[in-house]
């Protein structure tokens, strides 16, 4: 038997699908009228169930509803209004400060992306076949992934576009196709304007894997993906717009999609000599004291993402703050770090990455190299 709390939600769905459903028919007053019945029952369960984790995902539907039922109200027009907000919100205005330089290693995969990105929108005339319009950068967390994605924001003059699964997906307007649809046709319509578009999606299995409890929703989504990348694909289409994907799990996505990423491009944990790059970067504005080497700290930190170097860092650091507040208030210039707060920093953190991963990785790849 339902609880009281899933009986209320199958309402308000209900109530909403209905809503959703005359809205894109044109039948205002009985989208009106559906879109008010939901926004009362959204008020019951908030109201009756308070400490609901997903309270404050009942309090922006609710939101969303009363002010569609605003705009019909006053304009009686079928467009969503919060739907053309929520693109204007996965467009990037201000753009990363993470440049390729940034990025310790990964040759690889910024010379993956420059053929697939860059050079086509430099002198698209040298690419007669076309040129990769998808791109998955997979990988153990933690390894450049999104720094990487961010940095072609930055290097790219064009329309970045971040997104992730949950501002797609739509708990009860089941309209997650329709917004997959218009997130295309916005970057469609940017690159006719002369710049490239490109939509950054991380945790892309989220979005695109398959699920084992998953609903009708879900898959009419994939599908809508799939036909939108086939678009893309279609080699009379010179448009520049590209997908990047990000995931941690590549074997969770469905194979179909992973066909249309032309570049595969595997984000390894950093070797040794990364390591000592990546120590370098995040040791180039701190005080060091003379003990410290940096190549010792390599070697001591292998199977470490370059997260996980990073929190190494900002926890030797925090040693020698920590002490100027404990034994001086505060005041003056903290002591240099030594190799001691270095060691004591990686003692207490385990790397985030096993050799089983990696082994998982590296099977994935063998069999979907690109």
């Amino acid at each position: 038997m339902p609880t009281g709390l899933q009986r209320l939600e199958l309402m308000a769905r209900s109530y909403a699908l209905a809503a959703v459903k005359a809205d894109r028919e044109g039948r205002i007053q009985e989208a009106v009228e559906n879109y008010k019945r939901a926004i009362e029952v959204l008020r019951k369960i908030i109201r009756l169930y308070p400490d609901n984790p997903l309270i404050h995902v009942y309090r922006n539907i609710l939101a969303q509803y009363q002010k569609r039922v605003e705009q019909l109200e006053k304009l009686g027009v079928p467009a969503t209004p919060q739907e053309a907000e929520q693109l204007e919100d996965w467009i990037v205005t201000e753009k990363p400060k993470v440049t390729f330089r940034d990025i310790a290693d990964l040759e690889h995969a910024k010379q993956a992306i420059k053929e697939a990105i860059i050079y086509p929108v430099k002198r698209p005339d040298l690419f007669p076949l076309g040129w990769p319009r998808g791109i998955l950068l997979f990988g153990p967390p933690g390894c450049g992934k999104t720094m990487l994605a961010a940095a072609v924001a930055n290097e790219v003059d064009g329309v970045f576009f971040n997104v992730d699964a949950a501002s797609i997906m739509s708990k009860w307007l089941g309209e997650a196709e329709r917004r997959v649809r218009m997130l295309f046709e916005k970057a469609r319509q940017a690159a006719k304007s002369g710049k490239p578009a490109i939509i950054f999606i991380d945790e892309i299995d989220a979005l695109l894997g398959v699920h084992e409890s998953e609903v009708g929703g879900e898959v009419r989504v994939r599908n809508q993906f799939l036909k939108e990348m086939d678009g893309l694909q279609d080699k009379s289409n010179k448009l520049h717009v590209y997908v990047i994907g990000a995931t941690n799990k590549p074997w969770k996505l469905d194979e179909p999609f992973i066909r249309r990423f032309q570049k595969r491009i595997y984000i390894p944990p950093p070797d040794k000599r990364a390591r000592l790059e990546i120590f370098r970067l995040y040791t180039s504005k701190l005080r060091l004291a003379p003990d410290v080497d940096l190549e010792k700290l390599a070697e001591m930190t292998e199977g470490y993402s370059a997260s996980d170097i990073k929190d190494i860092v900002m926890e030797a650091h925090l040693r020698t703050v920590r002490e100027l507040f404990e034994n001086g208030n505060g005041e003056g210039e903290p002591r240099p770090i030594t190799m001691r707060d270095f060691i004591e920093a990686i003692r207490s953190r385990k790397p985030s990455i096993t050799k089983e991963m990696i082994k998982a990785y590296e099977k994935w790849y063998e069999r979907f190299r690109g």
